[in-house]
Parts: C-alpha cells; sequence; structure tokens
C-alpha cells in the first residue's frame, strides 16, 4: 500500500479483547458476526484486511469494538457479514451498521444509566463517556458494507484492498473503562441448588446466587468471569406459552424464543463458517434422530432410565469449537415427564434463560408427540439444567447487579413456603419439646423427635432430613427456642404464637 508515493503498512492495535481477533495490515475491518473467522481468513491474504472478529450481541459487542477503532484510525473500510439465522436473530451486525448509518442520540440503557442509544429497532448502546463528536468523526470515516454470504464479504474486502491507502483519518482515541471489582461473599464452590416455578424467577435468584458467592476468574477470553461449580436449576411450573414478566427484563423477547427455538428442534444442513446447531447435533449429527428415538423409547418402555441424547462427540477434544450443551435425560416418574440437561460452559446472564426455554420447549415437543402416537397422556413435570460452570461475564456485571437491585426483593415476597421436607409440628408434653413430622401433601406422620434441648432437637431434625430448605430449619430455630423459653418459664407454648 502506498500513501503519497511511499510504501506502508498499517497494524491494527486491541485495546479490548485482543486474543479473539486475526490481524492483518490492511485498513478493512471484518466483522463475521456468528460465522467463524477463519472461514474468512483463509480466503484473504494479510494485507487485504485490518482485523477479523466476531460480533455476536449488540448490547455487549458494539461498545468494546467502537472503542478499537477509535484507538486504530487507519482503518477506513468496515465489511459486516450478515449471513446466518443466528446473525439476523441476534441482531449485532444490523445493529453495527444502524450505527453507521442513522447515528446515535442520549438516551437510558437497559440498568437504567445514561448512555449512547443506537438509532436501530435492535437495540444496542454505546457508553456515554466516549465523546460524541469522537464518534460522528469515525461513522463520517469509514466507508461500509454489509455482505450476505461468505463469498460476497471476500469479494468485498478484496476490492477494498486495491483500492489506494488512504491516511488515518486522524490520532488514536482512548476512552477507558472502569471497571469495579465485586464484593464475593464466602460460599461452597461445588454443588448449588435453586429453584423457582418460572425460568424468570429461577434467573433472578441464579444471578443473585453467582453475583454473591461466585469466585472470581480469568477466562479464555480477555476478560474475568464470575463463577459456581455445578449448579443445578429446577424449574417446576413454566408455562407451556413461556412466562415473560411485564416490563419484560429477561435478555430475550418471544421473536428471540421462536427462532431460538427452531435451532434446538430443527436439523441444520452444513454450513460454512458455522459450527453447529443443537438441533442438527440432535437429528442429524450422528446419523440417528435422537428426539425420535428418546420418544419410541419411552413409549416401549415408559419408565425406563436411559432416553438419553447426546451432543458430545468425541472429536470436539481435538477440533474444539465443543457445545455448550452436553447431554439431555428424559424421564417418567408418576405420569410426569422431567428433563435434565447438562451444560459443560454456561452464561447465565445472557444465555440461560434462552438456553432454559429451548430445552422447555423440546420437553414440551416430546411429550406431545408421545401422546400423539401412544396411550400415554403424561404430565410435564420439571425442568433441571446442570450448569457445570455457571458465570457471568465481567461486560454484564453491571446489569447483574441492577437486576437484582431491580427484582430480587420483589421476587422472595412470591416464595413458596412448601417444603418437600414436609411440616413439623411442635408442642410441650411433660416438660419435653415434642417435634412432629408429616408430609407436605396428606400430612401422614413420619417421625417424631423428642427432648429439652433446642439445638439439639434441631440438629437432629437437619440430619434426618437434609434436605430442608434453609428458611424452614431458621424457623425451626426460633420455634423450639421460644418452646424452651415457655417450659422454663412455665408458660402453654402454642406454635406461630
Amino acid at each position: 500500500m502506498t500513501i503519497a508515493g511511499k510504501t506502508t503498512q498499517f497494524e491494527y492495535k486491541a485495546l479490548y479483547k485482543p486474543n479473539q481477533l486475526i490481524y492483518g495490515n490492511g485498513q478493512v475491518a471484518v466483522i463475521t458476526g456468528w460465522t467463524v473467522k477463519s472461514a474468512l481468513s483463509k480466503h484473504l491474504e494479510p494485507q487485504e484486511y485490518a482485523v477479523i472478529g466476531q460480533l455476536y450481541s449488540p448490547t455487549r459487542g458494539i461498545n468494546l469494538l467502537i472503542r478499537n477503532l477509535l484507538w486504530n484510525p487507519h482503518v477506513r473500510y468496515l465489511v459486516v457479514l450478515n449471513a446466518s439465522k443466528e446473525d439476523k436473530n441476534a441482531g449485532a451486525g444490523e445493529c453495527l451498521l444502524d450505527f453507521f448509518r442513522h447515528g446515535f442520540e442520549e438516551g437510558v440503557c437497559d440498568t437504567g444509566l445514561r448512555a449512547w442509544v443506537i438509532r436501530s429497532h435492535v437495540t444496542g448502546y454505546i457508553d456515554l463517556d466516549i465523546d460524541a463528536a469522537a464518534l460522528e468523526h469515525l461513522r463520517q470515516s469509514i466507508k461500509y458494507s454489509e455482505a450476505k454470504s461468505i463469498s460476497e464479504a471476500v469479494s468485498l474486502i478484496k476490492a477494498y484492498a486495491q483500492e489506494e491507502a488512504i491516511a488515518p483519518w486522524g490520532t488514536p482515541l482512548e476512552f477507558p473503562i472502569s471497571t469495579v471489582e465485586p464484593t464475593v461473599l464466602p460460599g461452597p464452590r461445588y454443588g448449588h441448588r435453586i429453584e423457582g416455578r418460572t425460568i424468570a424467577e429461577t434467573w433472578v435468584k441464579i444471578i443473585h446466587r453467582i453475583k454473591t458467592t461466585g469466585t472470581i476468574r480469568p477466562t479464555g477470553y480477555d476478560g474475568q468471569w464470575q463463577e459456581l461449580i455445578d449448579l443445578m436449576a429446577v424449574i417446576t411450573d413454566e408455562p407451556a406459552d413461556f412466562y415473560f414478566p411485564e416490563p419484560n427484563y429477561l435478555p430475550i423477547d418471544r421473536h428471540f424464543l421462536e427462532e431460538y427455538i427452531s435451532q434446538i428442534l430443527d436439523d441444520a444442513p452444513y454450513r460454512e463458517g458455522l459450527k453447529y446447531t443443537y438441533g442438527q447435533r440432535l437429528r442429524s449429527w450422528f446419523g440417528r434422530d435422537q428426539i425420535e428415538q428418546v420418544i419410541h423409547k419411552l413409549i416401549g418402555e415408559i419408565d425406563a432410565a436411559s432416553a438419553v441424547m447426546s451432543l458430545w462427540d468425541v472429536k470436539d477434544h481435538e477440533k474444539g469449537g465443543s457445545p455448550c450443551l452436553n447431554h439431555i435425560w428424559l424421564r417418567v416418574v408418576d405420569n410426569e415427564l422431567s428433563l435434565t440437561a447438562t451444560l459443560r460452559s454456561n452464561d447465565m446472564f445472557a444465555a440461560w434463560p434462552a438456553n432454559a426455554m429451548g430445552l422447555r420447549a423440546l420437553q414440551q415437543h416430546i411429550r406431545d408427540k408421545i401422546a400423539e402416537i401412544s396411550e400415554y397422556d403424561l404430565k410435564m413435570g420439571p425442568l433441571i439444567t446442570i450448569s457445570q460452570s455457571a458465570h457471568i461475564y465481567d461486560d454484564t456485571w453491571e446489569n447483574a447487579d441492577r437486576l437484582i437491585a431491580n427484582q430480587y426483593a420483589a421476587i422472595l415476597k412470591q416464595r413458596n413456603y412448601d417444603d418437600p421436607s414436609g411440616n413439623f409440628l411442635i408442642e410441650v408434653d411433660n416438660q419435653e419439646i415434642v417435634v412432629t413430622q408429616t408430609t407436605s401433601g396428606s400430612g401422614e406422620v413420619v417421625k417424631s423427635h423428642r427432648g429439652k434441648n433446642p439445638l439439639n432437637l434441631l440438629r437432629e431434625i437437619c440430619a434426618a432430613s437434609p434436605a430442608i430448605q434453609s428458611e424452614h430449619a431458621g424457623y425451626l430455630g426460633l420455634e423450639l427456642q421460644k418452646a424452651n423459653q415457655c417450659i422454663k418459664l412455665g408458660k402453654p407454648y402454642v406454635q406461630d404464637q
């Protein structure tokens, strides 16, 4: 490349997510969306592009991408690949193009803070601490194009690379991001259980648990995450048409969900640059339709414990890009169909609600198919997800804190006091405390505890019923102490009074 008769090579330097990019020494920035970067780079020479990177989310990725472009004013061309159904569903590429097409205005982001809002039907933000004049200068200084296929993107990049080099539009501009380290309370490292009636309710509880006691660790993606290991989420009563709160605080909406469900239920042909879809792994990857297999497995043996679907391919160890969702089990107990899924790595803030709703749709599909072609009319049981690495990335910590502040207290007020461990009736008899345990449904007496020391009684009860809810155990402690005081004072004891 030559500028004013001098041959030059440019060097792209990324301030943010530097290890996630492919670097060249040209003047074209390439955004591939959900298509893997190498699908384009293998068709190009380094001198034909400045940088190649993926963009998954308009609310998480564009803000960093813009900062990197401001630091690299030699970039004068932008090619955005909008090729896949995933790209159209996420809308990140469309939102980025709308930034250059239509600009931005001051508004409020979903955390309630002031921000530059991109003028687009797709929600996207840029930090307000980036100077508006710098953003306008960037918009006016870069020529942009949209590509609908890999071949079209390659042609555009090569055409731009043939143009005479253009001088940088200015000097590098840096707008640092301020970060706040969360306060982490002590808690167990492995094995966590969270239950809720709906996916939305359970999600808020999950985010609160991770932000409260999750360990902060570096990721392989140029950042940090806060993580719990082996988190089991149990959803008991998600409605068939899905519950979306009003106003909707989930990171997805119904339109996104419709597209996402098809990625789990439907097969998909191979497409260059896209690794897989969950539906492809379930329907055809291993040469068998695993969804049909488990349907017929359960019809033939309704209480089978082997209705299993696997998305893990042993070749994933070698080639990378392995699916986050690994295994799915279906089980019928007491005419109730439950689904359990394991995920090796789970972005609990941005991805888990869609994961859970997609799995619930799969569970409903299997239940309905069994009812359609057999005599079994099963009830919908719980959905259980087990996330080996349940984490929140640092670029959504602020959003997570805002969610907790706005929603967690309200959800706690809607708590269900039913405890699967049963109910405990407390009485005083002959200067001793008597605790009778009954089933939560029929009220059948199953065990009795008797003694004078409230602490010893509480320990005995918790040892006999280790799954007792923590709030229930606290309540028992208070009531047992009250009963003990009544014995000492010679007063009658009545539970809950």
